[in-house]
């Protein structure tokens, strides 16, 4: 016999051998598949890689990943809310309003810088102006001046608020919209400073409808009869805010800009969408949620393609106010409870209840969605890093 021939008439064993190794193999993964319900209910972990678990977060996951809530409103010097984020695994951005009621900007601007103070790994916060000196000469380089200090003592932010469209106007008595000269001024600084603006620009489009035509917000505006501009058509439109705002964006086109509240666009994914197409540096927080449940409720498929279409532009954010209170443990189990609530909605499938329309399912958003959402698109905006 040839010697190649004999050669291969010796390995023929080990080839044999080979195919039946590879069938034991392939015998005993489908043994381990068939096997995992089975692990499951008894408790046991599968140690081979899942790709489920890779690919989407679950309710679990909740306490193993940090998370950023871009909208807080902090009015107590005491640090409860922050304990709770400490231990949930939240950062956060305190926001500044230049409110009419509650408490004063410079008072929130005081318990702010206290806090950043004790808490400088968890937290940032957001500055404002006032308006009240709106009709003096010396508005825009007095503003300026105040924000150029307010930097100085760690804020990284500004925000402008919706009395500049609702509430204020000029020595003429007309109102002055978010896209007026004097502001171009203030805007043109921001920008060329990279300078976050944070804008709640306008209400959400149920204040100008009548009570039985609103979708969330018929107890409030039906209380407070002032705020419900369908009773004042004296006052700007829904549609002039929004025109002003998106005006403003034209003119500033690198300004760094967050829409507070879906950008007062809740109550439609579709002109949204329009804005975040237009306006390239334009992101939006997603605190108006019941809004984004409804549009769920209505349409699942198409709110969740609208997450992962727009996933670098959306941000997770609540717009929660923490007042001082003699109950500590229940702040903390509320706060607890509506982030718990909210990851549940944007990472499971879950069904979920919606007070006065029914029962919707989660959106799972993909991991990677959910990362951006949740921080590295607050990072992005404002420059956060974590500090070790």
């Amino acid at each position: 016999m040839p010697k190649k021939r004999m050669e291969f008439k010796a390995i023929i064993p080990e080839i044999t051998m080979s195919i039946r190794n590879q069938r034991k193999i392939v015998l005993l993964f489908a043994l381990w598949l068939t096997l995992l319900p089975i692990m499951a209910q008894k408790g046991y972990q599968a140690k081979l890689p899942d790709i489920e678990e890779k690919a989407y977060y679950t309710l679990e996951d909740f306490n193993r990943v940090d998370k950023f809530d871009v909208h807080i409103h902090i009015n107590t010097v005491q640090p409860y809310f922050i304990h709770q984020a400490i231990k949930d695994r939240f950062f956060f951005l305190d926001i500044v309003d230049d409110r009419p009621f509650g408490v004063p900007m410079d008072e929130q601007q005081a318990f702010a810088k206290i806090h950043l103070t004790n808490f400088p790994n968890q937290m940032n916060f957001a500055t404002t102006f006032k308006v009240s000196n709106w009709n003096q000469k010396d508005w825009v380089a007095t503003t300026i001046a105040h924000l150029k200090k307010s930097f100085a003592q760690g804020a990284i932010a500004v925000k402008i608020w919706k009395n500049i469209g609702m509430d204020l106007r000029n020595e003429n008595g007309d109102f002055v919209m978010v896209d007026h000269p004097r502001i171009d001024s203030l805007l043109t600084f921001l920008s060329d400073n990279d300078i976050p603006l944070l804008g709640h620009n306008g209400e959400p489009r149920d204040c100008w409808l009548p009570l039985e035509e609103m979708t969330f917000n018929q107890g409030y505006y039906g209380a407070h009869p002032e705020y419900h501009m369908y009773l004042h058509p004296e006052y700007p439109s829904y549609e002039d805010q929004i025109n002003a705002r998106d005006n403003m964006l034209k003119k500033h086109p690198n300004l760094n800009f967050m829409g507070a509240h879906l950008g007062s666009l809740e109550w439609s994914l579709e002109e949204l969408a329009k804005r975040l197409d237009a306006y390239p540096k334009m992101r939006v927080d997603i605190t108006r949620m019941p809004n984004l449940k409804l549009h769920t409720f209505n349409d699942r498929q198409k709110t969740r393609e609208f997450f992962i279409t727009y996933q670098d532009r959306l941000i997770y954010g609540t717009d929660m106010a923490i007042n001082p209170t003699d109950k500590p443990a229940e702040l903390k189990d509320r706060i607890h409870q509506k982030w718990l609530d909210e990851w549940a909605f944007l990472v499971t499938d879950r069904p979920l209840e919606l007070k006065g329309y029914g029962q919707l399912k989660g959106l799972k958003l993909p991991r990677e969605v959910i990362d951006k959402i949740y921080f590295k698109n607050a990072s992005r905006l404002l420059g956060f890093t974590k500090k070790e």
